[in-house]
């Protein structure tokens, strides 16, 4: 009898221990490490020029509400998988030529780095399971071609760039902290 409850227990710990619901860092560091990264977008906000009011209509690129009502209906391990590719993506569009930018370069880093410590833990969550939408990283793409190059990485692009990527944090927080869908 004690032998059936020691392994119902062990299963049940190695079960969870494995599950990105109970991913440690979603419940001590998460949280933590998205209001920094909002916080560092507000800081670029407030030493931009915000003269992206006149150039906004013709430079834009639509935002993929389809993409996060799909993932916000998947798994957990689906809707991690998802947040992460967001963060590798916002990752990778910040590395671009951003010297035309008004904001500093330390703040710069900084984002990168909590964005980069973010998209690394969450990973570690989810494990091997990356699988990556397509969709999502065209529409990366789109935001670095249709804005940023084709502006020639100016300041506005770049606070077009910040915009955006500030709605993104903000929806894959929502995603990741929504109640879960069974695996």
């Amino acid at each position: 009898m004690l032998n059936r409850i020691f392994f119902a227990l062990l299963f049940v710990s190695l079960y969870s221990s494995g599950s990105s619901l109970n991913c440690r860092w979603m419940q001590d560091k998460f949280k933590e490490h998205n209001e920094q990264m909002l916080d560092l977008l507000d800081t670029m906000a407030n030493n931009s020029t915000n003269a992206t009011e006149d150039s906004e209509g013709e430079n834009t690129v639509a935002f993929p509400h389809k993409l996060y009502s799909h993932a916000s209906s998947a798994s957990a391990t689906d809707k991690l998988a998802f947040v992460v590719q967001i963060l590798e993506e916002t990752a990778a569009l910040f590395e671009e030529d951003h010297s035309a930018a008004p904001w500093e370069d330390s703040t710069v880093d900084a984002f990168l780095i909590v964005l980069n410590r973010q998209a690394d833990e969450l990973s570690s969550c989810i494990g091997s399971h990356k699988k990556k939408n397509t969709k999502l990283h065209m529409y990366f793409k789109r935001l670095s071609g249709h804005i940023l190059k084709k502006m020639g990485h100016s300041a506005e692009a770049w606070e077009m760039i910040r915009t955006e990527i500030e709605f993104h944090v903000m929806r894959a927080h929502q995603l990741a902290s929504s109640p879960r869908t069974a695996n």
